[in-house]
């Protein structure tokens, strides 16, 4: 790594050479607005722009433009494959050609498109279970929500027995398999979300890996042959409040076309006083359930509960796409790599009224605002008087919110090889708050990247410090995690919590409001009061660490033992076939 960390040295030779051992770095608070007084730079050549000066195109009022069109009402949401959604590509691509960018796409058009499977099951209003002589009815919305697992016009259960599995976890690797070869095929399985996180030795401690997210758990049920799945929903344990539940899976639900991979018929979540009363018809206490699960030797057990349930479901297909910016690099060589910035331009579209009868989920924050940040690092890329070495693709992704679809569609059918993509920088969210002491990398220890980011941020007077909601598993929930998949050292640039002139835990109060009061809500709009200065400091931690790997003379690389260092191996491996 260190041809790449004298790359960047050699980008902030003047600010640095300019402070003395006895000076400190330079304040964040300089930054304000579309200023870059914190990050200066020495110029790339005599009598040319300098990249600081290509740098000030990342500006307040540049973002705060790009976020207002979008999360306007017009857009309806940008629900994949609707009218907005095609508004929203339509209008993003025109700025990318405003700014200078190429078409991206491989036919030499500004999308990738991608075929969306919507499917739309027929919420029953109670869902019933039976046994021991007892029989309980569950009210749709309040005590669960459910979803067909099949791409077929209708789904559904028949007399099928539940199964409490603990997490519904196989884990080679740590020694872990709640499914101890048992016969589930037909049975619906009863698991607990996220991973065990007592120990911090085992998984990843608090840390939540994608053993964790509920597409593994689903994924994992099918694989057994389950008819269906059941998360038991507790805020904790799924980062967010069961609201987001209801007004994330109703309605039309987008999958990428079915393939030859398992499903199951039915997948739902309940809550957790659901759950405690589901367990007690079979004479068991959840928190006994739950203690059992957190030991290896735990068993899948039998409720001896059935159920059935029918559900009609309208299948609809519909084509959203990735719009793809491209800015060559200028390497005769290296120009066939890539650094790649990823944004998801999509949100939920119109769905569930809120309580003031606003149906239109705009999305504002998530995911607007990263889409303004990876726009304003284009187009201050753009401004450079010579490309980076190697070539810049900006990806703004669809369907995210679906289940990182548009990025899985990209890793699948790249427009670069997984072994030529640098990295990947991933915006999702933005700093509406102010300025930070801090920034949150939630990769960090992953790769590489690492030295980067950290000398970056220390020159902007910052210091970088790890998913600080580590248990909400952020790293496997937005778009870097597709990339990972195939190799590629990824990260997410998210906000800091350590806010200047704030008390020590205002940040985190702000950021928990969002997500127990406006994630996933008709109130996710944009609000005048928004200070884009924090975005402007993110916006440009991402601009001189992309400058950083572009111009180096290696590319990043996964730590020795991460879980994707394999797929890294086997993607540089191809490049030589």
């Amino acid at each position: 790594m260190k041809k790449i960390e004298l790359t960047l040295l050699a980008l902030l030779a003047m600010s640095v050479a300019a402070c003395s051992k006895d000076e400190a770095a330079p304040d964040p608070v300089a930054a304000s607005g579309g200023g870059n007084e914190a990050l200066p730079v020495a110029e790339n050549t005599a009598g040319n722009p300098t990249a600081e000066e290509a740098s000030e195109e990342i500006t307040g009022d540049y973002m705060r433009g790009i976020v207002v069109e979008i999360s306007d009402d017009r857009y309806e949401g940008r629900g994949p494959g609707t009218p907005g959604d095609e508004a929203a590509r339509k209008y993003l691509a025109k700025r990318m050609e405003e700014i200078g960018l190429e078409p991206g796409a491989e036919d030499g058009s500004w999308e990738q498109p991608f075929d969306l499977v919507g499917i739309n099951a027929s919420q029953p209003d109670t869902w019933t279970f039976d046994g021991h002589g007892k029989s309980m009815t569950l009210k749709q919305w309040d005590q669960f929500i459910v979803g067909s697992g099949v791409q077929e016009d209708r789904s559904g259960l028949s007399e099928a027995e539940v199964v409490f599995v603990g997490y519904g976890i196989q884990a080679p690797e740590y020694d872990w398999d709640d499914y101890k070869g048992a016969d589930l095929k037909g049975k619906v399985l009863l698991m607990m979300n996220n991973d065990p996180d007592w120990d911090p030795d085992l998984f990843g401690g608090e840390k939540r890996l994608w053993y964790g997210r509920w597409d593994y758990k689903y994924l994992s049920a099918a694989r057994q042959g389950a008819a269906g799945a059941i998360i038991i929903h507790t805020s904790p344990s799924a980062g967010y409040p069961f609201q987001v539940v209801q007004t994330s899976w109703t309605g039309v639900q987008f999958e990428l076309p079915a393939g030859d991979e398992p499903r199951s018929q039915v997948n739902a979540w309940v809550t957790e006083d659901t759950a405690r009363d589901l367990v007690a018809m079979a004479g068991l206490d959840l928190e006994d359930l739950r203690e059992a699960a957190y030991n290896r030797d735990f068993k899948p057990v039998p409720l001896g509960v059935t159920t059935s349930l029918e559900m009609d479901v309208e299948i609809t297909r519909v084509q959203s796409g990735n719009v793809l910016g491209l800015i060559p690099g200028s390497d005769p060589v290296l120009k066939d790599e890539v650094v790649i910035y990823t944004a998801h331009h999509d949100h939920l579209g119109i769905g569930t009224p809120n309580e003031d009868g606003d149906a239109i989920y705009n999305g504002a924050m998530d995911n607007a605002t990263g889409v303004a940040q990876v726009m304003a690092i284009a187009k201050a890329i753009k401004a450079l008087p010579e490309a980076p070495r190697r070539s810049i693709l900006v990806n703004l992704v669809g369907a995210e919110e679906q289940g990182l679809l548009g990025s899985e569609y990209y890793a699948e059918n790249p427009t670069f090889a997984p072994g030529r993509i640098a990295a990947n920088l991933n915006y999702d969210g933005g700093n509406i708050w102010g300025h930070t002491h801090d920034v949150t990398f939630v990769g960090l220890g992953k790769s590489t990247v690492d030295e980067i980011v950290t000398l970056v941020a220390s020159v902007q007077g910052r210091v970088v410090k790890p998913d600080q909601f580590a248990d909400k598993g952020y790293f496997y929930r937005s778009d870097q995690f597709s990339f990972a998949k195939i190799g590629v050292p990824a990260m997410y640039l998210d906000t800091g919590t350590d806010f200047v002139d704030r008390p020590p835990e205002w940040g985190r109060q702000q950021q928990n409001h969002y997500t127990e009061v406006n994630y996933h809500q008709p109130s996710d709009e944009y609000d005048p009061s928004w200070t884009f200065d924090g975005m402007v400091d993110d916006a440009l931690l991402g601009y001189w660490t992309g400058l950083a790997i572009a111009n180096a003379d290696e590319k990043p690389t996964w730590v020795p033992g991460d879980e994707f260092e394999a797929a890294r191996i086997e993607a540089l491996r191809a490049l030589e076939e």
